[in-house]
């Protein structure tokens, strides 16, 4: 069996292993976001030509087409050329749009860049792989996704899940598209407030126990996700993710605590690093 397909039977399972940083476990956070403008065609490329799986965020147009975004407006990306929210726009203006108009992809290689449609983002799927699509909004979207789904062949549930913040999000992709794979996203703190206390493990695990949720992501705060919380997961067998983290020990903490994914806007970076470290040293 080829080295992919064990580690894809691994993970559907929940079986503890410890992963190491490597193409099939560290996933590119909106695409390869280091190097390429995020949640850009160009970015989402990158990965997949660097044998990464990636992260993709998603919103549904005025006009219900299914495109990647991050944030709920589009002011920051665009350098203010639109200050609407996603739901607000056609995907007519959206194609008008220029997402590399801030920081320092303004006037690069990669300018100008549009939002990219969810189905240009499955042609890039691959087995052995995962696309992460992360949905932003509510339930409603769901049945434009599954129609996406529907209409091409490329992405699988071998090679591409879901994730979303919102459980009712969730508990719908899993009603209408049960081959797949669907992850509850979570921060490390019980909600985004600032002094609020960290997220226990069985307070999470309540939010996913009994339903069709296959596991959670979540945010890497080393002194809230610790083995015995990620522990409890994999002993339901749930399966167990982190997000977001740039820092190459940190990754392997989370590994060697159970850890079975790693999101990262370095990808390629933590694995070099990595892989340097492997190498024998001579005398």
């Amino acid at each position: 069996m080829k080295k992919h397909g064990i580690l894809a039977l691994l993970l559907a399972a929940g079986m503890a292993f410890a992963a190491t940083p490597s193409r099939e476990t560290l996933i590119a956070h909106r695409g390869e976001s280091a190097d390429a403008p995020e949640n850009t065609l160009a970015a989402f490329r990158l990965a997949a030509e660097r044998g990464f799986g990636f992260e993709c965020d998603i919103y549904l147009s005025a006009d219900r087409r299914v495109f990647t975004f991050h944030d709920n407006n589009l002011k920051r990306t665009t350098g203010g050329a639109s200050a609407k929210r996603c739901h607000e726009v056609s995907w007519d203006e959206l194609q008008r749009l220029d997402v590399t108009n801030w920081g320092r992809w303004k006037g690069s290689r990669f300018s100008p860049q549009r939002p990219a449609l969810l189905e240009e983002v499955l042609e890039l799927a691959q087995d052995g792989r995962f696309i992460y699509v992360e949905v932003k909004t509510g339930p409603a979207i769901v049945p434009h996704i599954r129609t996406v789904i529907e209409a091409q062949t490329r992405a699988t549930p071998s090679n591409t899940l879901f994730i979303s913040f919102n459980r009712s999000t969730c508990l719908e992709l899993k009603k209408q598209l049960p081959d797949f794979r669907v992850f509850l996203l979570h921060g490390s703190r019980s909600s985004w407030k600032k002094d609020a206390p960290p997220i226990t493990a069985d307070t999470l695990l309540a939010k996913v126990r009994g339903t069709a949720i296959n596991g959670v992501s979540v945010s890497y705060d080393p002194a809230v996700v610790t083995a015995d919380f990620i522990r409890t997961f994999r002993d339901a067998g749930l399966e167990f993710h982190v997000w977001t983290i740039d820092s190459l020990d940190r990754a392997l903490q989370a590994f060697e605590r159970g850890a079975q994914t790693v999101t990262t806007n370095r990808a390629k970076d933590l694995l070099d690093q990595y892989e340097t470290r492997q190498r024998p040293r001579h005398p």
